[in-house]
């Protein structure tokens, strides 16, 4: 046998094997993703309703349900709420976990101390974190609101206010899952080389630009990567939005998952509340395309 075909054979058993150990990760993967997916999207064409089982297979109307959403105004006002929800908290998320890693990077015993007591808000369960902070926005019994009427400025409850009710959810979403970001941005800095830092302070960089044109361009890809996780996420804040909201006061803080669980749960609208998750799900693949696809545009113009 030539050299030649004992590498063709030796390459065609290497893909076997390969593909071999990838089914049954594709496997599971098919079971617990795609097939979920493609029930979903069928059950969105139908206008199932639990109160007649007979619309599960009724094709006859795929487009009923985008149809009406098109014109539903409540759907409209949620996607709205979502948007401000989402673009807030990743910005304010981005923002403070950047700056406390960019501070922590400075000492070693401070990092140690503090990173600790920083990752508690990510590691306790939503839930928690939604008790937690009910406490503290009712009135009677919160700590905070007791200090302010001490030193002579109440405020009434944050959660039951329409005009605070959507910044107090942002509020607590920022810290329970700004320490995911600082983690990023840390290990992304301590990955910095010491040479071009130094370099540029040797030619007089002060600390903006040596942020601007030496770190920065380091951690931006940590940055880029750290968004599109916090903005897929930041569609599931439902357990904060039940426990402290229940989606109001009236509907402000009603975002397009929760809309879609009062539809399904409260009316039996299932095929309705399909389309809606649906959208939720095409809509956050097309915004984490777009992202991944502007940072890559300008990483290619950079090089």
């Amino acid at each position: 046998m030539t050299t030649g075909a004992m590498a063709v054979g030796w390459n065609a058993r290497r893909r076997r094997a390969f593909l071999a150990g990838l089914t049954p990760a594709l496997a599971v993967m098919a079971l617990l993703t795609i097939a979920p997916a493609v029930y979903l999207f069928a059950t969105s064409l139908t206008p199932l309703n639990l109160t007649m089982p007979q619309t599960a297979w009724d094709f006859s109307e795929p487009h009923y349900n985008y149809l009406d959403l098109w014109e539903d105004p409540r759907f409209s006002n949620s996607v709205w709420i979502q948007t401000k929800l989402s673009a807030t908290t990743v910005v304010l998320q981005l923002a403070l976990g950047l700056a406390i890693a960019l501070l922590l990077n400075v000492s070693t015993r401070i990092r140690r101390l503090a990173r600790s007591g920083f990752l508690i808000p990510m590691v306790l369960p939503p839930i928690v974190v939604g008790i937690l902070w009910r406490v503290m926005f009712t009135v009677d019994v919160s700590p905070f609101h007791r200090a302010m009427a001490f030193v002579g400025l109440p405020i009434g409850s944050l959660i039951t206010d329409p005009s605070t009710a959507l910044w107090a959810i942002v509020a607590v979403e920022t810290w329970e899952w700004f320490p995911f970001t600082m983690l990023m941005m840390l290990a992304a800095l301590q990955m910095i080389p010491d040479s071009p830092i130094e370099a540029a302070r040797i030619d007089g960089a002060g600390s903006l630009q040596l942020f601007r044109f030496v770190i920065f361009p380091y951690i931006r890809h940590a940055l880029v990567v750290a968004a599109l996780f916090r903005l897929i996420d930041s569609v599931k804040a439902f357990p904060l939005i039940y426990v402290l909201t229940n989606g109001g006061p009236g509907d402000v803080t009603q975002v397009t998952n929760y809309y879609a669980f009062i539809q399904a749960f409260n009316f039996s609208l299932w095929g309705y509340a399909s389309a809606i998750a649906t959208l939720m799900v095409a809509g956050t693949f097309v915004l984490s395309w777009a992202i991944d696809r502007l940072t890559g545009a300008a990483d290619a113009r950079d090089d």
